[in-house]
C-alpha cells in the first residue's frame, strides 16, 4: 500500500504537535522533519523515528506534502519553494505575512495543481463542526478570544495571532461582503497591538463585534450568535454548544437528534411561544488531528480542502485592514 509521505518544516510548538500527530496517523507516513535549529530537529527525528533532513530542498524533493510551521514571516518563502516543486501544503495560520503574498501563493497553487490548506484549526473544533450542521443566519455575532501572554507569538499582532481565528469563522458564517470596519487597539507589552476590538458591518446588515487580547489573566474562546428567534452560544475551549430557540407553543423539536429542554414561555401577540435549549453531545476530538486527516483525505481523494488558501487570504485581508486602522490611530497619538 502506498502512503502519503508527509514532512514537517519547523519544530517549534505547533511543529512538534504536528510531528507527533502525523506519526500516529495510520493512513500516512511521517517521512521527516527539517528545521534551521539542527539540535531540535535531531531530537524530534530520533523521538519519532523519522528522517532529519539536512536541507529544506531535500525535505521538499522527497515528500508528497509539507506541513509549514515556521514563523509567519517565513511562510511565503517556504511555501513558494514547496508549491513550485508541485507539493501540497498545510500552512499554519496566518497563511502569509501579507495579503499580496497569499494571492501569489494561491495563484501558483492553481497553476501547479496542488492543494493549500491553512491551519485555522478552530474550524475543526467539535463545537464548530456541530454548528455547521445547523441552519445559521447570523444578524449579530460577538466573540471574545483572550489569552495569557506567550512570548512565542510576538512576531505578529494579536489580530494576526488570535483574532484571525474569529475573522475566519465569521466570514464562513456570514455570506456577504463587508461594508465597514471600525477598530481600536493598544500595544502594551510588544511593538504590535496586544489587545484589539473590531466591529465588522456587512452589506446584508449583519454585524460582528470581535475582541482579542493576549495580555489577559484568564483564557477565553467564546462566540455568541444572534439570529431571528435563536441565540447560539459557543465555548471553543470546553468545547460546548448551546442553542436557544423560540418556537410556537407545542412545537417541541422532537424530530431533532439534539436533546431539547423547555426553559419557559413568552407571549408574542396573539400566540404563545416557548424557549427551548438544545445542547448537542459533542465528541471528544483533537482539532489538529482532524485538520490533518482532512488535509490527507483531500489529497488522496482529490477533493477540496475544508479551509482553502482563498479562505485564509480573505481572513488575512480583513486582519490587515484592521491593523491599518489601528496603526493610523497609534501614529496620531
Amino acid at each position: 500500500m502506498s502512503y502519503l509521505k508527509v514532512s514537517v518544516i519547523g519544530t517549534g510548538h505547533l511543529g512538534s504537535i504536528h510531528t507527533k500527530l502525523w506519526k500516529e496517523n495510520p493512513t500516512t507516513k511521517l517521512l521527516g522533519i527539517f528545521d534551521v535549529s539542527r539540535v531540535r530537529a535531531a531530537e524530534l527525528s530520533q523521538k519519532y523515528d523519522c528522517i532529519h533532513f539536512q536541507t529544506l530542498n531535500q525535505a521538499i524533493e522527497e515528500s508528497d506534502a509539507l506541513i509549514i510551521a515556521v514563523p509567519t514571516i517565513n511562510h511565503f518563502e517556504v511555501a513558494l519553494k514547496c508549491i513550485e516543486k508541485g507539493k501540497h501544503c498545510l500552512i499554519e495560520k496566518p497563511i502569509t505575512s501579507t495579503y499580496e503574498q497569499a494571492l501569489k501563493l494561491n495563484l501558483l497553487a492553481k497553476e501547479q495543481n496542488v492543494k493549500i490548506q491553512v491551519g485555522h484549526v478552530e474550524r475543526f473544533n467539535p463545537a464548530m463542526a456541530a454548528l455547521n450542521k445547523l441552519d445559521v443566519h447570523p444578524l449579530f455575532i460577538e466573540a471574545h478570544r483572550l489569552s495569557q501572554f506567550k512570548p512565542r507569538a510576538t512576531d505578529v499582532s494579536v489580530i494576526h495571532d488570535l483574532m484571525i481565528h474569529d475573522i475566519d469563522i465569521v466570514l464562513s458564517l456570514i455570506k456577504s461582503p463587508i461594508k465597514q470596519i471600525d477598530a481600536n487597539g493598544v500595544a502594551v507589552l510588544t511593538e504590535n497591538p496586544d489587545i484589539c476590538n473590531a466591529r465588522l458591518t456587512f452589506e446584508n446588515g449583519a454585524v460582528a463585534n470581535l475582541t482579542a487580547s493576549r495580555i489577559s489573566a484568564t483564557q477565553m474562546r467564546k462566540m455568541r450568535i444572534f439570529q431571528k428567534e435563536a441565540y447560539i452560544s459557543i465555548d471553543f475551549a470546553k468545547p460546548n454548544l448551546e442553542i436557544f430557540r423560540i418556537l410556537d407553543e407545542g412545537n417541541l423539536p422532537q424530530d431533532s437528534l439534539i436533546p431539547a429542554t423547555m426553559l419557559g414561555s413568552i407571549e408574542a401577540g396573539l400566540r404563545n411561544k416557548n424557549i427551548f435549549l438544545e445542547k448537542p453531545n459533542l465528541p471528544i476530538l483533537n482539532a489538529i488531528d482532524e485538520e490533518q486527516k482532512a488535509f490527507a483525505d483531500a489529497i488522496n481523494n482529490n477533493t477540496p480542502v475544508p479551509v482553502s488558501g482563498e479562505d485564509a487570504a480573505e481572513a488575512l485581508k480583513i486582519a490587515e485592514q484592521i491593523s491599518l486602522i489601528i496603526s493610523k490611530q497609534i501614529n496620531k497619538n
